[in-house]
């Protein structure tokens, strides 16, 4: 369909078409969809904008990533679907590796994620992946040069479960998630409580900014546990506002 851009919902619209059209090409899940709306949900709470501690997360995710020995960029169907472009610049800025983790995990889906995102100008990972991480389900084949031995990893729209699999085995986990009760957001390292395709450009304009004295500094203050109750915190503003 076309969508007019004085719709007051375009980029909404926008992106729901983008789902729905990779959803009908094999790229995003049917259970991917379902995932999208919950998040939307959460971003009407935010006023569907980026406030001042996601935007701090944001600088301090691009600290993060500068500083990493081995910084990797998972990679799903909504991320892929969603921000190609975004995660091209973002690798550019930062040197990340980029793999494609699924949890409906297929062979054919792994490869139309990775042409999609290499169509796009993204260099991803290719290899054989194992069961290397300590879970039932598929999300634990990865490779061993990606996600298995980075110390940082940005894992956008993520499970819980994987996110604190990785924090257990002591790296730094970087997360998007517009559910600040989730069990990514509470696991995580880091949690950028924002839209991804609003996170991805601020990360990389702060990727491009950063001094490396300024990337230890906020490294070394950051306090996820502060991040997330100012997410919330908004979130109730914008509640009680509403009510009034």
């Amino acid at each position: 369909m076309t969508i007019p851009r004085d719709h007051p919902r375009y980029r909404s619209l926008v992106a729901r078409e983008s789902l729905a059209s990779c959803c009908r090409e094999g790229i995003v899940s049917l259970e991917g969809l379902a995932a999208h709306g919950r998040g939307e949900a959460f971003d009407y709470l935010l006023g569907e904008r980026t406030t001042e501690s996601a935007l701090l997360a944001e600088r301090t995710a691009a600290a993060f990533l500068l500083c990493a020995r081995n910084p990797v960029i998972s990679v799903n169907g909504n991320t892929a679907a969603l921000a190609a472009g975004e995660i091209r610049d973002l690798q550019e800025a930062t040197g990340a590796k980029v793999e494609v983790n699924l949890f409906h995990r297929t062979e054919e889906r792994i490869e139309k994620i990775r042409r999609l995102l290499e169509d796009n100008g993204v260099r991803v990972l290719e290899g054989e992946a194992q069961r290397l991480l300590a879970l039932s389900h598929d999300r634990a084949y990865c490779l061993v040069e990606g996600i298995f031995s980075a110390d940082v990893i940005l894992v956008p729209l993520e499970d819980g479960d994987r996110c604190q699999v990785l924090a257990g085995m002591g790296k730094t986990v970087i997360t998007i998630d517009l559910n600040p009760l989730s069990r990514t957001a509470r696991a995580a390292t880091l949690t950028i409580v924002d839209e991804l395709t609003r996170a991805l450009p601020n990360i990389t304009r702060f990727s491009h900014s950063l001094r490396q004295e300024e990337s230890l500094e906020l490294i070394a203050v950051h306090d996820n546990a502060v991040l997330l109750k100012e997410a919330l915190g908004e979130m109730r503003r914008r509640l009680g506002d509403a009510l009034d």
